[in-house]
C-alpha cells in the first residue's frame, strides 16, 4: 500500500509539472517513460537484492531427494557485491553524474528553466521506488512460491517411497516425474493431457489434473479389477481417448492385464506426448514379465524415440521414463536367468 500511495504521488507530480509545459501531452509521455524505466532499473536491482536463498543442513529426514538450482543466488551474490562495490567507490561522483542526467533528460520535460532538477528528481524518486516495489515483491511472493513448490515436490516424493514399499513401481515413477516436474525439471504435460481430458468427458480448463487423478485411482484398483486382458486389448484399440487412457491405467497396475503388442505399438507410434508418457510407464511396469526378444523390440522402438528428431524431447518426462526403461533393462540382461534344478 505504501509503494502504491507513493506511486501514485509521483505520477500525480509528474502530471502537475507538464501542465505548465509548452507541449504537456508530449511531455508527459516522456515523462512516464523515463518514470517507467527508471522503475523497472530499480525493481531488477531489487529483485537482485531480494532473491531468497535455499537452505542447506537440516535433517536427513526433512531432505528431498534432490538438491536446489542455486545459479540464479550465486548470481545474485555476485551482482549485489559489484554494484555495492561500484557505487561505494564513486560516492563522490554520483550527484554530478545525477545532475548531468536530468540536463540531458530536461528538453523532453519541455526545456523549462527547472526542467533539470526535476528530472534528476523524477529519476532519483522512481528508481528508489521501482527498488522497493521490486525487493518487497520477491521477498513477499517468490520466497512463499519457491517454498510451496518445494514442499509439495517433497510430498510427491514421500508419497512415492510409500508407493515403492507397497511394490507399486509404475506408481512411484509416476509420483517422482511429478515431483520433478513440480521443481521445473521437466516440460509440461498440460497441453497433451487436454485431448485426452476432452476424450475422457472432461472440461481441461476446469479439471486440469483431474485426468491424471482418474489414472492414479484406475491403476490403484488395478489388481482387484475385473477385467480380462482381451477386454484391455480391446480398450488399446478404440478409437476413444479415454478408453486407450483405461487400458494404458490398467497395465500400469496390473502387467498381467496388459498387452504387450498393444503397448508396444503406442510406444511405436505415440498418439500424443501425454498418452505417450503413459505407455512408457506401463512399458515400465511390463519388463519383469518380457522374454528376451520382447525386450530386445522395446529396447530398439525406446531408442528410436530417443534417436528420432521428432520423438522424445530432452527434458521432458517421457524422456526421463525411456531412460529408466533402458537402464532397468541392462540390469535384466545382466542377471544370469535361472536354471532348472539338476540342468
Amino acid at each position: 500500500m505504501a509503494v502504491a500511495t507513493l506511486l501514485g504521488l509521483g505520477l500525480l507530480g509528474l502530471l502537475l509539472y507538464t501542465t505548465g509545459a509548452p507541449h504537456p501531452v508530449s511531455a508527459l509521455g516522456a515523462g512516464l517513460m523515463i518514470a517507467c524505466a527508471t522503475s523497472v532499473a530499480g525493481a531488477a536491482v531489487g529483485f537482485l537484492f531480494g532473491i531468497p536463498h535455499a537452505l542447506s543442513g537440516g535433517a536427513p529426514a526433512q531432505q528431498g531427494r534432490y538438491g536446489a538450482n542455486t545459479n540464479l543466488e550465486q548470481v545474485s551474490d555476485w551482482l549485489t557485491k559489484i554494484l555495492l562495490g561500484v557505487g561505494l567507490t564513486q560516492l563522490g561522483s554520483l550527484w554530478s553524474g545525477l545532475r548531468r542526467l536530468g540536463e540531458a533528460l530536461a528538453p523532453a520535460l519541455g526545456g523549462q528553466p527547472d526542467s533539470a532538477p526535476f528530472a534528476a528528481a523524477l529519476v532519483l524518486y522512481f528508481l528508489v521506488l521501482g527498488f522497493l516495489g521490486g525487493w518487497l515483491a520477491t521477498r513477499l511472493l517468490l520466497a512463499g512460491a519457491l517454498t510451496q513448490a518445494d514442499g509439495n515436490a517433497l510430498k510427491l516424493f514421500s508419497s512415492a517411497q510409500e508407493q515403492l514399499r507397497e511394490g507399486n513401481e509404475v506408481g512411484a515413477e509416476d509420483l517422482r516425474v511429478q515431483a520433478m516436474a513440480h521443481l521445473g525439471k521437466f516440460s509440461s504435460q498440460a497441453a497433451p493431457a487436454t485431448a485426452a481430458a476432452a476424450g475422457a468427458g472432461l472440461d481441461p480448463a476446469e479439471h486440469p489434473a483431474a485426468l491424471e487423478s482418474q489414472l492414479a485411482e484406475v491403476r490403484a484398483g488395478a489388481k482387484r479389477s475385473s477385467a480380462t486382458p482381451e477386454e484391455v486389448r480391446g480398450l488399446f484399440a478404440s478409437d476413444d481417448a479415454g478408453l486407450r487412457m483405461q487400458a494404458l491405467a490398467l497395465t500400469q497396475g496390473n502387467a498381467a492385464l496388459g498387452d504387450f503388442e498393444s503397448v508396444l505399438d503406442y510406444v511405436e507410434r505415440p498418439r500424443s506426448p501425454f498418452e505417450h508418457y503413459h505407455a512408457l510407464l506401463a512399458a515400465r511396469g511390463m519388463l519383469n514379465r518380457l522374454g528376451r526378444d520382447q525386450r530386445m523390440r522395446l529396447r530398439a522402438a525406446v531408442v528410436a524415440q530417443l534417436l528420432a528428431p521428432d520423438g522424445i524431447p530432452d527434458a521432458s518426462d517421457r524422456r526421463w521414463v525411456a531412460e529408466r526403461i533402458l537402464a532397468k533393462l541392462d540390469a535384466i540382461g545382466q542377471v544370469p536367468t535361472p536354471r532348472p534344478s539338476g540342468v
